[in-house]
């Protein structure tokens, strides 16, 4: 057996794993991450992440994601705060990249314990989603029950995210999440957001993420949402979304490219044994 140390880390209730593979190698199997981020069994977690390292290349490190079910993620904002912490808290510096399979994203010091990623820019057209067939992604022809007419878009990983008048209890989000999250239109499946706007610069919003479920928070779907509801014409271009875990900031540019910035907190360290 080989012992491996970990950190328990999260933002906003967004929970990780966060091993750090930069030195010695660790090739986690799908199973092996569901099995760690099992809330009964393993560790429990969101996602897991793996920090590796990145030769010959402009990021700092690699973050590896895996969803609560061992599935592959692109991109997680709440996850690239985290380990942002730890490459500022490692480097003394304030600023850094980190690469993911969605690209790179830079990241920055913002002052009284917070931390801004640019997510890079929100995509809207319908093969980058992806979805299975050509539609208007400003108006996507999906519904489930008494939700409708989705804004789909992709930043980092697949959203699509529905404007709501209030959002949803648990059960009828974990019901329209499971299913939405698996329609054949989303041939990658898709992360789900239902978003109430509360002003010209306020969201609220509840999260069923793609591979995960319900979660307390997410950057990715933040993002997803600011984005929606500024395509829509509901919001400004800068709001502050209210999510079950805390909010965070997002600010959404010209160029479609969104910044979140928000707290990050270290819960714990430990040590995991694998076989081999």
């Amino acid at each position: 057996m080989s012992t491996r140390r970990f950190l328990k880390m999260h933002g906003l209730g967004n929970d990780f794993v966060i091993f750090d593979a930069r030195r010695e190698p660790l090739a986690l199997s799908a199973e092996q991450a569901a099995a760690i981020a099992d809330r009964r069994h393993g560790v429990g977690c969101d996602q897991v992440i793996v920090m590796e390292p990145v030769p010959e290349s402009q990021a700092d490190l690699f973050m590896r994601i895996f969803n609560n079910d061992g599935s592959s993620a692109g991109a997680c904002g709440n996850a690239t705060r985290c380990v942002a912490a730890l490459l500022f808290h490692e480097t003394g510096r304030e600023t850094g990249t980190i690469e993911t399979l969605a690209g790179l994203l830079p990241v920055h010091a913002a002052g009284e314990g917070l931390i801004s990623v640019d997510m890079g820019a929100a995509r809207f057209g319908w093969q980058e989603v992806p979805l299975a067939r050509e539609m208007d992604t400003a108006h996507l022809e999906l519904s489930h029950g008494a939700f409708s007419d989705p804004v789909g878009l992709n930043i980092g990983n697949p959203h699509a995210v529905f404007f709501v008048e209030s959002p949803p209890d648990d059960a009828t989000l974990a019901e329209a999440g499971a299913a939405l999250e698996r329609d054949p239109i989303f041939p990658e499946r898709a992360n789900i957001q239902f978003v109430q706007v509360l002003g010209p610069d306020r969201l609220r919003q509840r999260v069923w993420e793609r591979g995960a479920g319900i979660t307390m928070a997410s950057g990715s779907g933040a993002c997803a949402g600011a984005a929606a509801a500024v395509r829509r014409g509901l919001t400004e271009a800068k709001v502050t979304t209210e999510m079950d875990g805390g909010e965070l900031i997002l600010e959404v540019g010209t160029d479609w490219h969104v910044t979140m910035t928000g707290p990050v907190s270290l819960a714990f360290a430990g040590e995991l044994e694998f076989a081999g």
